[in-house]
C-alpha cells in the first residue's frame, strides 16, 4: 500500500504538508495523489473513531453482530443478496465470510427490541436467508487499531482482613 494511504489510515487529520514531511515527498505530489485517491474511490471518506463507552449512556446505541446463512442465487451469487441486506439503514457493516455462515453484519439500533424487530421483520423473512445467529456487543476494547480506554471507576468494595 502507498505510504500516503498508510499515514492517512493511521491519522486522517494529518495535513498534506505533515504527510509530505513524514514520508519525505513533495507537498504538491502528496496533494495530487490524495485528490486522485479520492476521485478514484480508493479514499472513500474520513471518519472519526468515537469511544462510545465514554459518551453519555442515553446517546449510545445497541450494536449486534449477526451471522447470516444465505442461499446464493443462480448467476448472481452472494453479491445480490448482500446488496439487498446492506441497504437497510440498521446495517452499518456487511462482509462475506468463509465458514459456517456466509455474511457478517454489524447492526445498530436504539435498543435490543429494535434489533430484534429488524431481524424478525426485515432480515429473516427475506427470500434466500436461511438462518441467523445474533451476538450483542457488550463492550469494545479496540476498534480499527485504536485501543478504546474507558473511565477508571473502581466499583469493587475493598476487603481487608
Amino acid at each position: 500500500m502507498d505510504e500516503i494511504l498508510e499515514v492517512l489510515e493511521k491519522d486522517a487529520r494529518m495535513s498534506a504538508e505533515e504527510i509530505a514531511k513524514c514520508i519525505k515527498q513533495d507537498v504538491k505530489t502528496v496533494k495530487k495523489k490524495i485528490k486522485k485517491y479520492e476521485k478514484d474511490g480508493i479514499i472513500l471518506g474520513y471518519k472519526t473513531i468515537i469511544n462510545k463507552e465514554m459518551v453519555r449512556a442515553e446517546q449510545n446505541r445497541i450494536r449486534a453482530l449477526i451471522e447470516v446463512n444465505v442461499l446464493p442465487q443462480k448467476n448472481l451469487g452472494f453479491d445480490h443478496i448482500a446488496e439487498r441486506i446492506y441497504k437497510f439503514a440498521e446495517v452499518t457493516n456487511c462482509s462475506l465470510l468463509s465458514g459456517t455462515y456466509d455474511l457478517l453484519l454489524v447492526v445498530e439500533g436504539k435498543d435490543m427490541q429494535t434489533i430484534s424487530n429488524f431481524i424478525a421483520e426485515k432480515l429473516s423473512p427475506m427470500e434466500h436467508v436461511r438462518g441467523t445467529t445474533t451476538h450483542f456487543l457488550l463492550k469494545k476494547y479496540k476498534e480499527n487499531g485504536v485501543i478504546l480506554k474507558t473511565k477508571e471507576t473502581n466499583k469493587r468494595i475493598a476487603i481487608s482482613y
